[in-house]
């Protein structure tokens, strides 16, 4: 069982997280502003919190944790729903995005998730590829698969956000930083290349699909 911080203007959202988390078993820490939830990180195993906070946003808030916890899993709450609002929040730090309206089990089986995820924070492992982050392998059904720093880097970040579509700018920002001063072109040149030492075929993808006229996403059912 672990500490859950959750932090919302909303007391609604807060009575109602907060029984469905302690129902779990868990112990709820609360905050309703970003200030009162900073002084409140340091105490937490996992925190959820809101996109809209007065004082001290949930993008501010999440970046700050980011620096001083970096281990600290964290769950973004936000009605902006647009995947380039998901995105957003996820290169600030957040670890994972639901959109409001949302059915409380969802969010305490997406915490539950984090948590586990957390116990095992070196590995991302899906449909028969292993990916160890501590020793940079990646392994597809026991076989080991040669990978450059790059493309290891882009199929984690794929891989460790199934379902979510990824722009060609978000991955060179994300894999390449934001300083990189090439073109689009070379995210699709690295794809080809890790496609083909995963044996992943383009037109029936079990791995990466491409999404026409925006970009890629690791299949949630690989």
């Amino acid at each position: 069982m672990a500490r859950v911080l959750i932090v919302d203007d909303d007391p609604a959202i807060l009575e109602i997280l907060g029984a469905y988390l302690r129902a779990e078993g868990h112990t709820v820490l609360e905050a309703r502003d970003g200030l009162q939830a900073r002084a409140l990180l340091e105490s937490a195993d996992v925190a959820v919190l809101d996109w809209m906070l007065p004082g001290l946003s949930g993008l501010e808030l999440a970046a700050e944790a980011r620096r001083r916890y970096p281990q600290l899993p964290l769950l973004m709450l936000s009605a902006r729903g647009e995947e380039s609002d998901k995105l957003r929040g996820l290169d600030t730090g957040a670890d994972d995005y639901v959109t409001k309206p949302f059915g409380p089990r969802e969010v305490v089986a997406r915490v539950r998730a984090l948590l586990r995820r957390a116990g095992r924070s070196d590995e991302v492992v899906s449909g028969g590829l292993r990916l160890d982050n501590r020793t940079r392998r990646a392994t597809l059904e026991g076989r080991e698969l040669q990978l450059s720093r790059l493309e290891f880097d882009l199929l984690r970040t794929l891989a460790q956000h199934p379902g979510l579509v990824w722009t060609r700018d978000h991955l060179l920002e994300r894999v390449w930083g934001p300083d990189y001063p090439g073109v689009e072109r070379v995210v699709d040149v690295h794809l080809g290349a890790l496609r083909r030492k995963l044996g992943d075929d383009p037109e029936h993808p079990r791995f990466i699909e491409t999404v026409r006229g925006v970009g890629y996403r690791f299949r949630e059912d690989p």
